[in-house]
């Protein structure tokens, strides 16, 4: 039996061989992640619990702080010059591209599986909203860490490089369109302000006892709470039905807000549609994306297009070339302890969630499995263009995994930070993060696949 099954494995190995793949090039990384993750999941275990939940929020702000953006400094700068930035367009366009076609399959998910009605925004944004930054970094990382990888000796430099340019895009898209699609939702907005008396109190008991979810990606995004973060702000704002028997406690009145700024300044009459989208372009929270990762890449960025600067910092023989090895070795420790934060995330395991076992289903194939067919139609097309790098397969590459990474885990800090769908967020993560590493090893085969003949 074993003799067979060998022969069968060799069979199979052969036969990618010969299409220029590997097997063991494409699952290798993951399994790398995997026991990583596994060994995460072990040490939060709650029968176990070797490793208090309290460190792995400690290790999240370490690796936020300090360990990404070092990763993100000593990779993009080196790599960025001005020509590159130019040619490096079609990077942050595909993120936007993959969140525009992830919300329209997630609008068709809404309409076909039919969730709860105050879940039918959180459905839409949770299909459509991916994991660009931690995750694809991760199997990046864990590619290239081979001498042998099939991308060449630059592979992890270059595959750091395109990942971080993509960060401050995430970012802002998640204090824009993130935010404000994570809003309560105005009919429900007494069921959600119940639930959310519930969570402020756990919040207010004890610090340690929130979801590493909360906290796993974007750690302190819950000190960043606004006036009206927990209330359905633009709902009200726009909302024409005076009839409404929803209650007005702690909702915004739109002509009690700037009404002093607005008459000192304006000499013409504002229209009212013109007024009500400055009021809510102001309430945006988008000073906050000034955080340490979208720092290291711009300051990454500005250096890496100016050669003088450049060379002081970057290379051998740079001035501060001490300072730049020992962020590197710092940046070492981004990958791992990324996967054993997952991992610790994981062992949390599923809360309860409203949101219906069919909706559940829905996202999590759409996610995983139907949105990397459009990616790799995406890609193609772009290909066909002409509007990607010439020859450049580690390009196209994470091009591809921005459409096959499961939702991001930001969404469960934001869904905290706005009071709406918390359980939801985190069920929905747990369960796209399991099953995202069979699709994950099927689609990188498919992606080797598609690319190593390529050049």
């Amino acid at each position: 039996m074993e003799a067979a099954i060998r022969v069968v494995m060799a069979s199979l190995r052969e036969k990618m061989k010969s299409e220029g793949v590997d097997v063991s090039t494409a699952i290798f990384p993951l399994l790398k992640l995997l026991s990583l993750t596994i060994i995460g999941l072990i040490l939060a275990h709650p029968k176990v619990q070797l490793v208090p939940r309290s460190t792995y929020k400690l290790l999240s702000k370490l690796v936020f702080a300090l360990f990404l953006p070092c990763l993100i400094f000593t990779h993009l700068g080196p790599s960025i010059t001005l020509n590159n930035f130019l040619l490096w367009w079609f990077l942050p366009v595909n993120v936007l591209i993959s969140t525009v076609i992830g919300c329209v399959l997630g609008y068709l998910v809404a309409l076909l599986c039919q969730p709860p009605p105050e879940f039918f925004r959180f459905t839409i944004v949770t299909t459509g909203f991916g994991n660009t930054g931690h995750i694809a970094l991760a199997i990046v990382g864990s590619v290239c860490h081979n001498p042998d990888n099939p991308f060449g000796s630059e592979c992890k430099r270059s595959g750091m490089a395109y990942v971080s340019l993509t960060q401050w895009v995430s970012v802002i898209l998640v204090y824009t369109f993130v935010y404000h699609m994570m809003e309560p939702p105005l009919e429900y907005y007494e069921i959600v302000e119940d639930e959310e008396d519930e969570i402020m109190e756990v919040i207010d008991n004890s610090n340690v006892s929130r979801p590493l979810l909360v906290e796993a990606e974007w750690p302190g995004m819950e000190a960043k709470e606004t006036e009206h973060c927990k209330t359905p702000f633009i709902a009200r704002l726009f909302n024409t039905n005076s009839e409404s028997n929803i209650s007005d406690r702690n909702i915004p009145d739109l002509e009690s807000i700037d009404e002093e700024r607005i008459k000192s300044i304006r000499c013409l009459a504002e229209p009212k549609v013109v007024r009500k989208i400055r009021v809510v372009a102001e309430k945006t929270p988008i000073q906050h994306i000034l955080q340490p990762p979208t720092i290291a890449s711009f300051l990454a960025i500005l250096v890496g297009i100016i050669p003088q600067v450049k060379s002081a910092i970057y290379g051998q023989d740079a001035a501060l070339g001490v300072v730049t090895d020992s962020l590197d070795i710092l940046a070492e420790a981004a990958v791992p302890s990324v996967m054993l934060i997952l991992g610790g995330m994981l062992a949390e395991g599923p809360k309860d969630s409203r949101l219906g076992m069919r909706t559940t289903v829905g996202i999590i194939v759409t996610r995983i499995l139907l949105l990397p067919v459009a990616g790799i139609g995406v890609i193609c097309l772009a290909d066909k263009w002409h509007l990607l790098v010439k020859d450049d397969r580690l390009y196209r590459f994470v091009l591809l995994l921005q459409y096959t990474t499961p939702s991001a885990i930001l969404l469960g800090a934001v869904a905290s930070l706005r009071g709406y769908a918390v359980k939801e967020a985190s069920a929905l993560l747990f369960w796209q993060h399991v099953f995202a590493l069979f699709s994950l090893s099927f689609y990188i085969i498919v992606y080797f696949n598609l690319l190593l003949p390529y050049v």
